[in-house]
């Protein structure tokens, strides 16, 4: 029995990952060249109280809620909104929506934001912004802008 139980679980670990590898991506939508997003403030190397504003900015494209789309159900050319990852070991896969399952990685703006308050505890941390497209999945090439570092202070 026991065996018959290791084996069932070994099969549907196998398909599900086959099912995994055999879901359709979704098409992309493409960004512009040039385009660029960075944080605006707080400075790379700044020093913060554990509760403070991050400022995005974004140059060559425009700011669009998630899921709105124009006629037809296509996305308004050269637009998105923004995602935030906070302490990110690594890039997400940025050929599938950006994951909203994990808040305190990746904190997504899609009202159209362009700033935040955030909060987090003294320490170290690594800020990063990535542009995504109204089905939060990062552009083609993906618009992301480069880390920086912030220390929190009480």
């Amino acid at each position: 029995m026991k065996h018959t139980a290791i084996f069932l679980g070994a099969a549907l670990l196998a398909f599900s990952l086959t099912a995994k590898d055999d879901v359709e991506k979704p098409k992309r939508t493409p960004s512009p060249k040039g385009a660029k997003v960075y944080i605006v403030s707080p400075a790379d190397g700044a020093t913060v109280k554990p509760k403070f504003t991050v400022i995005f900015g974004l140059q060559g494209m425009g700011i669009c809620p998630a899921g709105l789309t124009a006629a037809g159900g296509q996305p308004f050319p050269n637009t998105g909104h923004h995602h935030l990852l906070v302490n990110a070991d690594k890039m997400p896969p940025v050929d599938v929506p950006l994951v909203v399952d994990q808040p305190k990685i990746i904190k997504h703006f899609g009202m159209g934001q362009t700033e935040a308050e955030l909060e987090l505890p003294p320490g170290k941390h690594v800020l990063q912004l990535i542009f995504a497209d109204h089905a939060h999945v990062p552009h083609e090439p993906p618009v992301i802008s480069k880390k920086i570092t912030i220390t929190v202070k009480e």
